[in-house]
């Protein structure tokens, strides 16, 4: 038996358990899940455009998603850029600190939200004690608006803050000799360099906010979104091909955005 053969051998014996967990994990329950709402009729797979039910949750993912993303960004960027400075004081403790959210699951988030705006919170507390009355805010669109800032905002805030420390700092140098000010500076000089940031953050802050499902099942009891129909609709109605439906909606959606924010950036950023 010659070398090349041998090794072709290995190559395929170590290549099977990848080909085996590829076909059981992936491509099988995908394949399910897309001919499942055949089963139910040819317009199950459009029940997300034709159900008003279906269409307000899905309206409800994408501007939460969206706002969230705005958001995010904005807060992202002007705490990112503050921390590269070189003679900020207590930056890798402040960095950390910004970052702990990362260890909690969504779950444990939308408990911090329950404990803070919730029935028995502080803020209802409160302003029992001013006299106005028990206000919550956690079971809604804020406490859902507030949590998923929360979960995304660690990742954003780290990855901007290494990308302003490995800034060409004489662009900077070169448009204030120039005469620009600050927001000139932060437009022209900043901005360009920290698009595929930008664009690599929106694009994981929206897919990460289309998909959230434990912090929604946390919190939200007055807010549908998709994620929280679909687990209802398989749980307690037992309605798969529509579950199935609605599935492939929020991954195209999702998958979608990915794409088009690789394309607008013309492949520069690693999604």
């Amino acid at each position: 038996m010659s070398s090349g053969s041998a090794a072709q051998r290995i190559l395929t014996v170590c290549l099977m358990p990848v080909a085996i967990f590829f076909v059981a994990f992936w491509l099988l329950p995908v394949t399910r899940l897309i001919a499942l709402p055949a089963a139910k009729g040819w317009e199950t797979y459009f029940a997300i455009l034709t159900d008003p039910r279906y269409a307000t949750s899905l309206i409800n993912t994408l501007l939460l998603s969206l706002v969230v993303t705005a958001a995010t960004l904005i807060l992202g960027l002007a705490v990112g850029l503050y921390l590269a400075k070189p003679k900020v004081m207590g930056r890798r403790f402040l960095l950390s600190l910004l970052t702990l959210p990362l260890s909690f699951p969504g779950v444990v988030v939308g408990f911090f939200i329950i404990l803070l705006g919730g029935r028995q919170g502080a803020v209802a507390d409160l302003f029992e004690s001013l006299g106005l009355g028990r206000v919550t805010f956690a079971y809604g669109l804020t406490g859902l608006f507030l949590a998923y800032l929360y979960f995304s905002l660690p990742r954003v805030i780290a990855s901007y803050t290494a990308a302003a420390q490995s800034m060409d700092r004489s662009i900077e140098e070169a448009a204030r000799s120039l005469g620009a000010n600050r927001f000139q500076v932060l437009w022209d000089a900043w901005l360009p360099q920290l698009l595929p940031t930008t664009a690599a953050c929106a694009a994981i802050v929206f897919a990460t906010s289309m998909g959230a499902f434990g912090t929604a099942f946390t919190l939200a009891s007055k807010f549908e979104v998709l994620p929280i129909t679909i687990y209802n609709e398989f749980t307690n109605y037992a309605n798969f091909p529509l579950a199935a439906s609605l599935s492939l909606s929020l991954g195209l959606l999702t998958w979608l955005s990915l794409f088009l924010m690789g394309r607008w950036t013309g492949g520069r950023v690693a999604l």
